[in-house]
């Protein structure tokens, strides 16, 4: 019995922690962990430390204590995410700054594949993905999908974010597991101020992924006017078939987009 009182209110004192880093409240952390010697480490059900608790919330001063008296700040979550990836995801530039001083791994991976720069990127975090390229980070890397912070970045339709990413040298012809390049995602979701700039940049505007689509083709598919104009204009070959047979034209008129038909034929 006395065992189990004893787990019962270090789980408590446990939760007042992590609560205790969410709200910055130095004076209950310091008692925690100083008198009441609370693991600095211990966590929720997520695998969620109060260091990632501290971070998402841009508490320096906690996150400072919380390191001072022992925390993991290499820990993971059940996802897999680190307190650098939490402080990457909630652009948190001076806390990442401490945590790459003290020893944060700068390419750890969550469960999916995402190192810190990735993250940055599908969230269009501009001064977070140059602070991350700055300190070293791969922007070749890949996740579990092939795709890179490129990928994840014209997928947004995050164009800052492309401009930084080929200046930092990433291959912009650079293919996810089905073949797709960034131009290929970007066009797909409809965002033409990234296609523009990809293809300023010198992207082949008839690259084609595994089944033989192209830019144009997804264009096509979703409808986007701007974007099929665009991709035209650079050069991009309306007749161009893919693994099935079918070109954008034969898109165009399959979905009923007669505008689009014009244009392709035109």
């Amino acid at each position: 019995m006395a065992c189990t009182s004893y787990a019962a209110t270090n789980d408590k004192a446990a939760k007042e922690l992590r609560s205790a880093a969410t709200i910055d409240d130095i004076d209950t952390i310091n008692k925690l962990l100083t008198e009441e010697k609370i693991d600095a480490d211990s966590a929720n059900r997520f695998g969620k430390t109060a260091l990632m608790m501290a971070i998402e919330n841009g508490n320096l001063e906690s996150v400072v204590l919380l390191l001072s008296n022992g925390a993991d700040i290499n820990a993971r979550t059940v996802a897999g995410c680190t307190p650098l990836t939490f402080a990457a995801e909630n652009e948190q530039t001076e806390i990442t700054a401490m945590l790459l001083e003290r020893g944060a791994h700068m390419h750890d991976r969550t469960r999916a594949g995402w190192d810190a720069l990735m993250i940055a990127s599908n969230y269009g975090l501009a001064p977070m993905v140059e602070q991350l390229l700055f300190k070293g980070a791969d922007s070749k890397a890949a996740d579990k999908k092939g795709r890179s912070a490129l990928h994840l970045a014209a997928l947004k339709g995050h164009t800052d974010i492309v401009s930084i990413l080929a200046k930092s040298g990433c291959k912009l012809g650079a293919r996810d597991n089905s073949g797709a390049t960034a131009l290929i995602l970007a066009a797909g979701k409809s965002h033409p101020e990234t296609v523009k700039k990809l293809l300023e940049l010198g992207t082949n505007p008839d690259e084609i992924d595994h089944e033989g689509t192209t830019a144009l083709m997804e264009a096509t598919y979703s409808g986007s006017e701007d974007v099929v104009r665009m991709l035209l204009e650079s050069g991009a070959d309306p007749q161009l078939e893919d693994s099935e047979g079918f070109s954008a034209t034969d898109i165009a008129q399959r979905e009923g987009h007669k505008k689009l038909l014009e244009l392709l034929k035109n």
